[in-house]
């Protein structure tokens, strides 16, 4: 199996945790940052452009995403020009609808042709994907955020989908980023169909150090640590004579 100095899948830092980003960035391997308003409400965040503007003071040679609040379009336009100001490595997170359902294709294509750097999120589908390819077109650098993560929480298989997804993005230039990943080995998905990035959070970043770890020795790690627990417990069951049972 690949090394993960064999990746070709760039690998981007997903959380709000400000410790933790700041320690990831310490990281060669780590190539770029997202975070979204889910996570930071989940971490406390209650300044959302201070959070930012602290992060950017520390990151400032890799990409790093943050993304726009506001529902209405012209306050989405004006969000994504104020939160682009903050630097040269940002990239702004554009929806690819609205809550009501109706997709952002127009302001999209309008924010690239400006030059804002976008990453373009929350995509589930292959016709999102070619329509969100087609506003980005010409334009500025950008991402193409496929969720494939909760596609695979419906019980599809996402792999496909990526795959097609990569040939419609390269055609246009941009990145396509599998987000929203349920385990480590999705990694090594990503790097087989041609995803440039894949966005990971902290408890699945840490599992990489487990990549290509001898599988006899962790099914004798993983005995040790039920026997461990059980001692620390205090667990006991009665003793009951039992019959012997004659092995032959």
């Amino acid at each position: 199996m690949k090394s993960v100095s064999d990746l070709r899948v760039q690998i981007f830092a997903d959380g709000a945790d400000k410790a933790s980003i700041l320690e990831l960035a310490r990281n060669s391997y780590i190539k770029g940052f997202t975070t979204n308003p889910t996570l930071m409400r989940a971490t406390g965040v209650t300044d959302y452009q201070g959070f930012a503007l602290e992060l950017l003071e520390h990151i400032t040679d890799r990409p790093i995403s943050f993304e726009v609040f506001a529902d209405e379009e012209p306050e989405m336009e004006e969000q994504a020009r104020h939160i682009a100001s903050w630097g040269k490595n940002v990239f702004v997170k554009v929806p690819i609808m609205r809550t009501t359902g109706e997709p952002t294709y127009d302001l999209i294509h309008a924010l690239s042709a400006e030059g804002i750097q976008q990453n373009v999120t929350a995509l589930l589908t292959l016709e999102q994907v070619r329509n969100a390819c087609k506003a980005l077109r010409g334009g500025a650098p950008a991402y193409v955020s496929v969720f494939a993560g909760r596609i695979a929480d419906t019980g599809r298989d996402p792999i496909p989908l990526m795959r097609e997804a990569v040939a419609m993005v390269n055609d246009v230039g941009a990145q396509l980023m599998w987000a929203s990943p349920r385990e480590l080995l999705n990694v090594f998905h990503a790097d087989e169909v041609g995803c440039h990035v894949i966005t990971a959070t902290t408890d699945i970043l840490k599992k990489l150090a487990l990549v290509g770890k001898d599988l006899h020795e962790f099914s004798q790690e993983t005995v040790q640590m039920f026997r461990r627990d059980a001692v620390k417990s205090g667990y006991s069951l009665p003793t009951v004579k039992v019959p012997v049972i004659s092995r032959r």
